[in-house]
């Protein structure tokens, strides 16, 4: 094992070197570039053994991708924000055939009023598309989830691709300690990849053609039923990677301090560590405050959201997006999948456009909810760090 002070966007590069990716199709975009060019340097150092194929476009990219894994290959690329929204078209197309593609989004904001800082209106706009989604907390989870995300993604149970999303510049040009495990551990938890399917020549066959009502239904179905599967191959991946490496970071979700907890937040990206902190200044205090970290969006933990919300009185829901509807996404979700749960569900926005989240807004967030916790009323969802008077 060797051990590096390198970025988030250069731990994913290592850690698709680890998984012997065969082709990158890449485009470059902030924040992800270096992600790109990290790759581009081991290949060209003769580190790598991979074809890195540079596109027209983000369109482009997950259409070579696409044309690669058809083609029996390990498949890694990344994008960002408007690079993500620009593969739409193609995005769609790819867990329907069954390709274990792993992307990383770096999360940026979108659209008009846009910016090159972090916000998760990218990636949640494609929380519907079939492939399976997950948030990073920090740079290490950031290498070990490409890892993961290989493992989970080619499981004969699973066949879909997987999307691992990590904070721009918060992680991806931030250093920290990251270790880098050996290639030959490496190849013993995540083997070669053997293709359920592939396009050959001395094979002929048709992937990917209108299909008619007849047969369309049930290919959805499929699709559906994969992604519902996919919840037990997280679990035994995790514990898997935690047998192999000594990290476990909880399948689905994880958790802190819930044990006796009366109220607490769910988070997901970098403001789990600092919602971690604050926690822990809550119980100095005598307040029996508690933290879910929610590490997948797609497949939803239902079970594990109920399960772990047994014994809460309130829990706030952290978004760093908004749905423009009320709330954010991962709050309306979270109230969704508790609606039979006697808890209170409050949402909490932050971070939009890259604001920082500091730790007086983490500071508010639980008071809201302690204050919830106590049935006392409080407004059903919060912006934190406006600037000026709001309505």
């Amino acid at each position: 094992m060797k051990v590096k002070v390198i970025s988030a966007d250069h731990a994913v590069a290592y850690g698709a070197k680890l998984a012997r990716t065969e082709v990158v199709p890449a485009f470059p975009i902030t924040p992800q570039t270096l992600i790109v060019e990290q790759l581009a340097e081991f290949i060209n150092d003769g580190e790598m053994d991979a074809d890195f194929i540079t596109a027209e476009s983000e369109h482009s990219a997950m259409s070579i991708g696409i044309g690669a894994s058809a083609g029996g290959v390990r498949v890694f690329t990344a994008t960002s924000s408007q690079g993500l929204a620009l593969m739409h078209e193609m995005i769609y197309a790819v867990p329907q055939n069954r390709l274990p593609i792993v992307m990383v989004n770096v999360n940026r904001s979108l659209g008009a009023g846009a910016g090159i800082w972090v916000e998760y209106n990218d990636s949640m706009a494609e929380r519907d598309s079939g492939w399976l989604q997950m948030y990073v907390e920090d740079n290490q989870e950031a290498l070990d989830a490409i890892l993961m995300a290989f493992r989970l993604a080619e499981d004969r149970r699973v066949m879909l691709p997987v999307m691992v999303c990590l904070d721009g510049f918060i992680l991806s040009h931030t250093v920290e300690k990251v270790e880098i495990m050996e290639q030959e551990e490496v190849d013993r938890f995540l083997p070669k990849y053997e293709p359920l399917h592939k396009l050959d020549p001395a094979e002929p066959m048709l992937i990917n053609p209108i299909v008619p009502p007849e047969y369309a239904m049930e290919m959805r179905y499929q699709l559906d039923r994969a992604v519902d599967h996919s919840r037990d191959v997280i679990k035994e991946v995790d514990a898997e990677f935690a047998k192999a490496f000594g990290r476990s970071y909880g399948g689905l979700i994880d958790t802190y301090q819930m044990e006796d907890a009366e109220f607490a937040m769910l988070t997901l990206g970098t403001a789990t560590g600092l919602a971690r902190g604050i926690v822990d200044e809550l119980r100095k205090d005598g307040k029996k405050a508690g933290l879910i970290k929610l590490r997948f969006m797609r497949p939803f933990p239902f079970k594990e959201l109920c399960q772990a919300t047994k014994g809460l009185k309130a829990l706030g829901v952290f978004d760093r997006s908004a749905s423009f509807n009320g709330g954010g996404p991962v709050h309306t979700e979270v109230a969704a999948a508790l609606c039979n749960v006697p808890v209170m569900v409050t949402g909490h926005i932050a971070g939009i456009g890259g604001r920082d989240v500091t730790p007086d807004h983490m500071r508010q967030m639980y008071d809201v909810v302690e204050r919830a916790s106590k049935g006392e009323k409080v407004r059903q969802v919060t912006w934190h760090g406006l600037r000026g008077k709001m309505e």
